[in-house]
């Protein structure tokens, strides 16, 4: 026998075992996360997905909750500040907060915007060690939005 987390003995012999073990472990330990403090999603998904201590937020972009219509009007400093507030309403509904994040992913539809958009970040993220991240540039974003920002958050 060895030993899985905390007091838990597996049979290292037996793969349908660890197999099943970890499917049942996977589902119980699963849940969507909602809010009506950020859009709701324009798609078939959740706005997050806890999963043990981990916490999986989907990409936002610059809707009023409220409204659905995109904030800023095409300013990339507007849309990225509302953006981390949705951002921040979906980690809050899920049990985190900013200092929580890990890892983010950034998604822009110009590059060029990176300094503008990374001043704006920079201040979301300012306490604590900052999250390790990507920015890429696409080709279009859902409902013309400039920006998108996803996260993974850790709350264990």
């Amino acid at each position: 026998m060895e030993r899985l987390g905390p007091n838990k003995e597996i049979n290292s012999y037996n793969p349908f075992f660890l197999l099943s073990y970890f499917f049942a472990m996977s589902q119980s330990s699963k849940k969507a996360i909602e809010t009506k403090g950020a859009p709701s999603p324009v798609g078939p998904y959740s706005q997050a997905v806890l999963a043990g201590e981990w916490l999986y937020c989907s990409g936002q972009i610059a809707l009023d909750p409220s409204t659905g219509e995109i904030v800023g009007a095409g300013n990339i400093e507007e849309e990225t500040s509302q953006v981390l507030k949705n951002l921040l309403m979906v980690l809050n509904a899920g049990g985190a907060k900013a200092s929580n994040v890990i890892r983010t992913t950034i998604y822009l539809v110009n590059l060029k915007d990176f300094n503008k958009v990374n001043k704006i970040y920079s201040k979301f993220f300012q306490s604590g060690i900052s999250p390790a991240r990507a920015c890429v540039e696409v080709s279009a974003l859902p409902k013309g939005s400039l920006v998108e920002i996803d996260c993974v958050a850790w709350i264990g």
